[in-house]
């Protein structure tokens, strides 16, 4: 007769995992044979798997990835030189919590995106936060806030988030203004959080995109220290699946 005051109380305390799952006890004869403390486990329990799964599905919802991606599906048996060992290193995610940058290099097709993607959601399961943009669509963005005065407050946005991926990098030349907001947004995170960039230009010819040379000599010191780096090669992956 106690039950339904204790579930109010329990969605009063916003523990609303605890109380669902003694409603699942109490559904369930079995559990009632079982001492208090083993109950109590069970509930508390239930509790911390409620709030993770909440927490990932709001981390998964504001990174808007691209692809729905995950590194137990990566494909290591196409010609790609995909290493197993620093996939692994990778997948465990200690490279964002220590601030290391990641670079994704290779053509069109070779699966840049889907396993920048796939670190990401990898990142969200391990409570990371994590921002998805695609780098020419973020810059233009970033142009046209400086007319509209939210410039500072989308910088702001864009330093906090613990792993920030910047998808095709290097598609377009990019304008005076653009340069110096893709510096502003590197030098926040600087030795403060991780930025992955995936490029079809291999890194040595990022700092002849750049052109300027002062402000590429800047942002690839950022980028490049303490960092590691993926050279996909061969054919793309999606010529591959039609032949």
């Amino acid at each position: 007769m106690l039950t339904q005051p204790t579930l109010s109380q329990l969605q009063r305390l916003k523990l609303s995992g605890m109380a669902q799952a003694l409603e699942e006890q109490l559904r369930q004869p079995d559990t009632h044979s079982l001492s208090f403390e083993e109950r109590l486990a069970l509930l508390v329990q239930s509790e911390v798997s409620w709030r993770e799964n909440r927490r990932l599905t709001r981390l998964l919802r504001l990174a808007k990835f691209k692809q729905q991606a995950c590194v137990e599906d990566l494909d290591y048996r196409s010609r790609r030189s995909l290493d197993r060992s620093l996939m692994a290193t990778l997948a465990s995610c200690e490279w964002v919590r220590s601030h290391f940058n990641l670079h994704i290099t290779g053509a069109t097709g070779t699966g840049k995106s889907w396993i920048a993607c796939a670190l990401g959601h990898q990142a969200c399961r391990q409570g990371l936060s994590v921002r998805y943009e695609r780098a020419s669509r973020l810059l233009e963005d970033l142009r046209l806030s400086r007319g509209d005065g939210s410039l500072p407050r989308k910088l702001a946005a864009l330093a906090k988030a613990d792993l920030l991926i910047l998808d095709d990098f290097g598609l377009k030349p990019l304008g005076a203004s653009e340069k110096h907001d893709l510096l502003e947004v590197i030098e926040d995170r600087h030795g403060l959080r991780s930025t992955l960039i995936t490029s079809q230009l291999p890194v040595a010819r990022w700092h002849e995109y750049l052109a300027e040379t002062t402000l590429a000599d800047a942002l690839l010191d950022r980028l490049l220290h303490q960092s590691y780096k993926i050279e996909l090669k061969g054919e793309s992956l999606r010529k591959m699946s039609r032949s």
